[in-house]
C-alpha cells in the first residue's frame, strides 16, 4: 500500500506563477509572507502530514469512531495526533493574531488544508469545522463571547461544530424545529435534536463549542425566523474554567460508507431540563450568519475532492509503476512489464494527474482572491475579488468534489481485481470521497446557487468578466506558437465559447422558465469546471514555457506540465462543447414525463 507524499513542488508552482504569491504578499498583514517562509510552512506541514497523519489513516478506517455509554471516542492515535497539531499551532494558521492566530493569507491556509485532507480526510473534518465556527464568531460574535471561546478554539484547546440539519429538514432549513427558551438572566434553554453532525462528539479536547440554529417563541416561519446560538458540551465560568456537563448529549454515531473514522452524531439538546446557550448576533438571522460557516466550509469541501483526487493518483501511480502483468504492446517477444507501460492505463494516470492538477490550480486562485477580497486596500479592487470568489466556490465545491469520485473510482480501475480489495487501500479513497458531494449542499444545491444567486441575479456579470479573462489566455496560447499550444488554444477556445454560450442561455432563461434552467444546473456547473480547470492549465503552460525558455527551474517538471495540459485540452476541455448542448437543450427530455411514467 502506497503511503501520502505532500506534493510541494507544484503546490508551490500553482502558488508563484498562478496564484500570485508575490501580489499576496504585498496585501496588508501579509508583509512578512516571503517565497522562504511559505516553503518552510509547505515543508513542516508536509513532515506531519506524511509522518503523523498520513499513516492513521488506514488504521482509522479500520476502526472507525466509537460510541459507548453515551460517549463518543475516537480510533487508536487520534487522540495524540490532534495533540500535537495543535501544540503545533496548525489550527491557528490562518486566525485573527489577536486571538492567537497566526494571520497567515488564505493563499497558504488552502495548500496546508490540502495536505491535512490527504493524508488523513477524517481527522481534517475537526479542524475545518472549528475553523467554520471561529470564523462565525469572529464576526458577529459579542466582545464576551469571543473572550471565552476563541482564544481557545485557535489554540485548538477547544473545538467547533455547527448543527443545521433536523431528522424532518434536511437540506429544507426552513423546517428547522429545535426552539430556544429565553432564560430571565439572557441565556436560553435549547431543545430539539440534529443530525449529521461531525465531530459532534469526541475525545480529543476537554470541551466542544456547537453553533445552533433555532427558533424563538416568536420568530416568523421559514428560514427568517431562525436564530443563531453558541451552545458548549460543558458549561464554564468567564474565565474557561470547565463546569458542569450542559444537556448537549450524543445518542447516536452514524454507520458510513466511508469516513469511518470522523465522528457523524446525533444530538440532543435539552433532554434533561434544556442545553444553556447564549445568541449570537441578532435575533432571527441565524442562517444569515451560518452561511458564514458554510461558505468556508464549501470551500473546504472542494479542497476535499481535490486532495482525495490526490490520494487516489498517488495511490494508483504507485500500483502500477509497481504491478508486472504482460508485455508492452509493439515489443514482440519482450520481457513481462510493469502495467504503466499499457495506454490504457496511462490515459487512465493522465486523466487522474491533469485534472488533480486543475483542480489544485483553481482552487489555489480562488484562495488568493479571497485574500484580495479581505484585504487589498482599494475597494474596487476588493468587490471585483469578492465577486469572482462568490461566483467561483461552488465550482471548487460541485466540480472538485463530482470529480474526486470519477477520480477515485478511477483509481480502482487502474488497480484492477485489487482495486476492490479492501487491503490494497483504493477503495478507501472512493468510499471517502462519495460524501463530499453531499456534504455542505449536494451538487445540486451548488449548482442551483450559481445558476441563481450567481449568474442569473445579475445577469451573468460576473461570469462574462472571467470569460473575458480566459479568451486574454486564447489569445496568448496563440502566440505561443508551436504545435502543443495551438492544440491547447483550440480547445479552450471551443470551451470558452460553450461556456459563454450556456452563460447566455441560463441569464435568458432562468426568468422565464426557471425548470428549464434548472434541469441544466449541475451540467453548467460540471461546463464552468471543466472551462475553468482548461483556462488554468493553459496558465499553466504558458509559466512553465517561459520558464523553460528563460532557462529557470526543473525542465522535466515544466516539460511534464505541458503535456499534462495538452492532455486536458484533448480529453476533458474536449467535454465542453456536449456539455452546452444539455444545458441549452435538455430540458424537454427531463420534464415531459408524468410522475406515473417513472
Amino acid at each position: 500500500m502506497s503511503t501520502y507524499t505532500a506534493p510541494i513542488r507544484d503546490m508551490q508552482f500553482v502558488m508563484r506563477e498562478l496564484a500570485g504569491l508575490d501580489e499576496v504578499a504585498r496585501l496588508p498583514g501579509c508583509e512578512e509572507i516571503s517565497e522562504d517562509l511559505v516553503d518552510a510552512i509547505l515543508d513542516e506541514a508536509g513532515k506531519f502530514a506524511n509522518g503523523v497523519l498520513a499513516p492513521l489513516n488506514r488504521t482509522g478506517d479500520q476502526q472507525g469512531a466509537r460510541w459507548e455509554g453515551g460517549e463518543v471516542y475516537t480510533p487508536e492515535g487520534w487522540k495524540g495526533a490532534y495533540k500535537q497539531f495543535a501544540d503545533a499551532g496548525w489550527t491557528a494558521l490562518a486566525c485573527d493574531p489577536e486571538y492567537g492566530g497566526q494571520g497567515l493569507p488564505k493563499l497558504v491556509s488552502t495548500a496546508v488544508m490540502e495536505m491535512w485532507k490527504a493524508s488523513n480526510m477524517a481527522f481534517s473534518l475537526c479542524p475545518m469545522l472549528t475553523t467554520g465556527a471561529i470564523e462565525a464568531l469572529m464576526l458577529r460574535g459579542t466582545d464576551e463571547q469571543k473572550a471565552l471561546y476563541l482564544t481557545r478554539m485557535v489554540s485548538g484547546e477547544w473545538t467547533g461544530t455547527m448543527n443545521l440539519t433536523e431528522p424532518q429538514a434536511g437540506s429544507d432549513l426552513a423546517a428547522v424545529r429545535a426552539r430556544a427558551e429565553p432564560q430571565p438572566d439572557g441565556s436560553y434553554k435549547i431543545f430539539g435534536q440534529k443530525i449529521f453532525i461531525t465531530y459532534g462528539d469526541h475525545d480529543m479536547t476537554e470541551n466542544i463549542v456547537h453553533l445552533v440554529l433555532a427558533r424563538l417563541p416568536d420568530a416568523p416561519e421559514g428560514v427568517k425566523g431562525i436564530s443563531l446560538f453558541v451552545v458548549p458540551k460543558f458549561l464554564t465560568d468567564a474565565t474557561g474554567k470547565i463546569g458542569e456537563r450542559n444537556d448537549v448529549h450524543c445518542v447516536s454515531i452514524e454507520h458510513k460508507l466511508g469516513i469511518h473514522a470522523s465522528p457523524t452524531c446525533v444530538l440532543a439538546f435539552g433532554d434533561h431540563g434544556g442545553a444553556i446557550g447564549h445568541l449570537i448576533g441578532e435575533a432571527n438571522r441565524g442562517l444569515e450568519y451560518m452561511f458564514i460557516m458554510m461558505n468556508e466550509a464549501r470551500f473546504a469541501v472542494g479542497m476535499e475532492g481535490l486532495a482525495l483526487s490526490e490520494r487516489a493518483y498517488q495511490h494508483a501511480l504507485a500500483y502500477a509503476k509497481d504491478r508486472i502483468q504482460g508485455t508492452e504492446l509493439g515489443v514482440r517477444g519482450g520481457p513481462k512489464v510493469s502495467i504503466i507501460h499499457h495506454p490504457d492505463v496511462r490515459r487512465m494516470l493522465m486523466s487522474m494527474k491533469s485534472q488533480t492538477e486543475a483542480m489544485r490550480a483553481l482552487a489555489y486562485v480562488v484562495g488568493a482572491a479571497t485574500d484580495a477580497a479581505h484585504r487589498h486596500p482599494d475597494e474596487s479592487v476588493r468587490e471585483r475579488n469578492r465577486a469572482f470568489v462568490d461566483l467561483m466556490i461552488p465550482v471548487v465545491k460541485g466540480w472538485c468534489t463530482e470529480n474526486s469520485i470519477e477520480i477515485a473510482s478511477t483509481g480502482v480501475q487502474v488497480h484492477g481485481g485489487m482495486g476492490f480489495i479492501e487491503e490494497t487501500g483504493a477503495a478507501q479513497h472512493l468510499r471517502d470521497a462519495r460524501i463530499t458531494t453531499i456534504y455542505e449542499g449536494t451538487t445540486a444545491i451548488q449548482a442551483n446557487d450559481l445558476i441563481g444567486r450567481k449568474l442569473a441575479r445579475e445577469g451573468g456579470a460576473t461570469a462574462k468578466t472571467v470569460i473575458a479573462e480566459m479568451r486574454t489566455v486564447v489569445a496568448q496560447l496563440e502566440d505561443a506558437g508551436d504545435e502543443a499550444f495551438m492544440a491547447m488554444r483550440t480547445s479552450l477556445q471551443d470551451g470558452v465559447d460553450a461556456l459563454a454560450g450556456a452563460v447566455d442561455y441560463i441569464a435568458e432563461t432562468y426568468g422565464a422558465d426557471i425548470k428549464a434552467a434548472s434541469v441544466g444546473a449541475v451540467p453548467f456547473l460540471k461546463l464552468f469546471g471543466i472551462v475553468a480547470g482548461g483556462w488554468q492549465m493553459a496558465r499553466a503552460a504558458l509559466a512553465a514555457k517561459r520558464m523553460l525558455d528563460a532557462g529557470e527551474g526543473d525542465p522535466a517538471f515544466l516539460a511534464a506540465k505541458i503535456v499534462t495540459a495538452r492532455f486536458y485540452a484533448d480529453h476533458v476541455l474536449s467535454q465542453a462543447s456536449g456539455l452546452r448542448y444539455t444545458v441549452v437543450n435538455g430540458a424537454r427530455g427531463a420534464l415531459e414525463l408524468t410522475e406515473e411514467q417513472f
